[in-house]
C-alpha cells in the first residue's frame, strides 16, 4: 500500500527516500499560499528560485518578480509574500518569479529528487488530496518550516492532508502520527492554535493579522499546483 510521510523541516529531508514519491511543499505562512491564491487568480506561471540573486536575474529578463526574506519585502522588487497582492487584476496572465526564505527554498531542494513536486495549503486542501487519493507514488509532506526548524501552521497542514489521505495512504513515521494527531485536536480552530507560534508571533509584528487568518481557511480553491521543469502552473 502507498505511504504518506511527513518531513518536518527541509533540513531533514535527506532522511527521507523521495524516489517513488510526490513531494507536497507546505509553507502555510504565506508563500504557498500566496502562489495558490496567484495561480487561482489567473497568473499565468510562478518560478519559485532559492537565492535573491536568482530572482533578480529573473526580473531582469521581463519576470514580475516576489522577493521576501524574514517575513518583509526585499527592497527593489516588484511583489511581498502576502496573498493578497496575487489577487491583482493587473497579473492575470503573469509570469512571475518568486524567492521566499522557506517555501522556495524547500522547492528547490525537492525538485531533484521527487516523482513530481506540488504545492499544498490549506486554501486547496480538498483540490489537492482529491488528486492524490489516484495517484501510484508515495507522498512526502515537505513542511517548509522556519530556517531549519519546524512551525506549527505547516505541521498541521500536513496533518491535515494526512487525515484526508487516511484511508488511500499508510502513515506510518511518528512525524506523520504526530501530525495528524495535532490537526485533530486543532482542527475546530486552526486560528487559535497558532495564535502563539512563533511565525505568527513574527508577522503579527509587521501588522498583517489578515494574512494568518486568510491563509487558515480551508478549501477556497479548486486548484493544483505543480512543477513543470522549473515553473509552477494549475494543473487543468
Amino acid at each position: 500500500m502507498k505511504q504518506l510521510d511527513v518531513c518536518l523541516t527541509p533540513d531533514l529531508l535527506h532522511l527521507h527516500n523521495l524516489n517513488n514519491s510526490i513531494v507536497v511543499v507546505a509553507d502555510i505562512f504565506r508563500a504557498t499560499s500566496c502562489m495558490v491564491t496567484g495561480l487561482a487568480y489567473g497568473i499565468k506561471s510562478i518560478t519559485p528560485v532559492a537565492t535573491i540573486e536568482e530572482c533578480r536575474f529573473l526580473q531582469d529578463k521581463g519576470f514580475i518578480a516576489a522577493a521576501e526574506r524574514d517575513a518583509k519585502k526585499e527592497e527593489g522588487f516588484d511583489l511581498d509574500n502576502s496573498p493578497f497582492s496575487y489577487m491583482d487584476e493587473r497579473l492575470i496572465g503573469a509570469e512571475i518569479a518568486m524567492t521566499t526564505t522557506n517555501g522556495t527554498l524547500s522547492i528547490s531542494k525537492a525538485k531533484a529528487s521527487a516523482v513530481k513536486v506540488m504545492v499544498g495549503s490549506f486554501l486547496n486542501l480538498g483540490a489537492l488530496a482529491n488528486y492524490l487519493r489516484s495517484e501510484p507514488y508515495d507522498i512526502t509532506v515537505l513542511c517548509a518550516g522556519w530556517k531549519g526548524r519546524p512551525n506549527l501552521e505547516d505541521t498541521l497542514f500536513a496533518g491535515a492532508l494526512a487525515e484526508a489521505l487516511k484511508e488511500q495512504f499508510m502513515l506510518l513515521e511518528d512525524g506523520t502520527l504526530m501530525a495528524q494527531r495535532l490537526y485533530l485536536q486543532s482542527k475546530d480552530n486552526l486560528l487559535a492554535s497558532v495564535s502563539n507560534s512563533s511565525h505568527v508571533r513574527r508577522l503579527q509584528r509587521l501588522g498583517i493579522q489578515k494574512d494568518i487568518s486568510y491563509c487558515l481557511q480551508t478549501d477556497l480553491y479548486d486548484i493544483v499546483p505543480i512543477l513543470r521543469g522549473t515553473t509552477l502552473v494549475a494543473m487543468h
